[in-house]
């Protein structure tokens, strides 16, 4: 038998769940470059959207990024702002591009809450696309490997 606390226990519980569901979204971080979703989908090829809106990871091995060896930086794909320097690129072989060290004001982090695991993103600190991760097992003088989806990048060659 249900007796009366109970029942307005719960409905008082009840009501609390559904005013915080009418309740608008909490907005996530602001940045410079902003667009709705039709917008970054006009901008951007398939798979671009999907690893910097949607927090993919394209296949290991399959970004040409991956073998650059010139002199260059290498860009944000979502609002083109300059990121890594080909000078802190090195080959980590994990089959992604990586690097020891971003830009000066290039990247932000977040921690990403995964299945099993808890990872440090990196995003674009201009557009937010998501880039990839970053691991404390790269080289020195960091330490630090900026893992990062190629398609999510642009490279550039450096003019001499």
């Amino acid at each position: 038998m249900v007796n009366r606390r109970a029942l307005l226990s719960g409905a008082g519980i009840l009501g609390v769940m559904l005013v915080a569901r009418s309740l608008p979204a909490a907005s996530g971080p602001r940045f410079e470059v902003a667009k709705t979703e039709t917008e970054w989908r006009r901008a951007l090829t398939p798979a671009q959207y999907h690893v910097l809106r949607d927090h993919g990871t394209e296949r290991a091995g399959s970004s040409p990024l991956d073998r650059e060896k010139r002199r260059g930086i290498f860009h944000c794909a979502g609002c083109d702002l300059p990121l890594y320097s080909s000078q802190t690129k090195y080959d980590s072989g994990t089959g992604w591009p990586s690097f020891w060290q971003p830009l000066a004001n290039a990247v932000g982090t977040s921690t990403d809450k995964g299945f099993f695991d808890v990872r440090t993103e990196v995003h674009c600190r201009r557009c937010g696309g998501h880039l990839g991760h970053v691991f404390p097992d790269g080289p020195a003088p960091t330490g630090l490997r900026y893992c990062m989806n190629g398609v999510a990048m642009i490279f550039k060659v450096a003019v001499s």
